[in-house]
C-alpha cells in the first residue's frame, strides 16, 4: 500500500524521527498511539500535545501517562469546549 506524502521509516527510531522532522516543512502529526507519543515524549521529540478530554469516567484502561513514569512539565497553549462537553486542550512540554 503507498500513502502518499507518508514515508515508512520502520521499527522506533529516534534519530530517524528527528531527522525527519528536520526534513518535513510544515510538522508531523501523530493520532491514536499513546506507544509512539509516550516514546517520543521521553525521546523529546514532541513539539505540542494535543489532548481530547471527553466526559467519561472509566475505571480502567490504557494511560496516556502510565503509573511510575518521570513527571512532565507541560505549558498550557490553547483550550476549547465543544457542546459535546468534550475539551481539547493544547501544550508545548517544558524541558526537565
Amino acid at each position: 500500500m503507498e500513502w502518499s506524502n507518508s514515508t515508512v521509516i520502520g521499527p522506533y527510531d529516534a534519530e530517524a524521527i528527528q531527522r525527519l522532522k528536520d526534513e518535513v516543512d510544515g510538522g508531523m502529526y501523530v493520532s491514536g498511539s499513546g506507544t509512539l507519543v509516550r516514546a517520543m515524549l521521553a525521546d523529546g521529540l514532541v513539539d505540542e500535545l494535543h489532548l481530547f478530554v471527553f466526559p467519561l469516567a472509566v475505571g480502567s484502561g490504557p494511560r496516556l501517562f502510565a503509573d511510575g513514569a518521570s513527571p512532565r512539565k507541560l505549558e498550557l497553549l490553547a483550550s476549547e469546549a465543544y457542546s459535546s462537553g468534550a475539551v481539547r486542550l493544547s501544550y508545548h512540554p517544558l524541558s526537565a
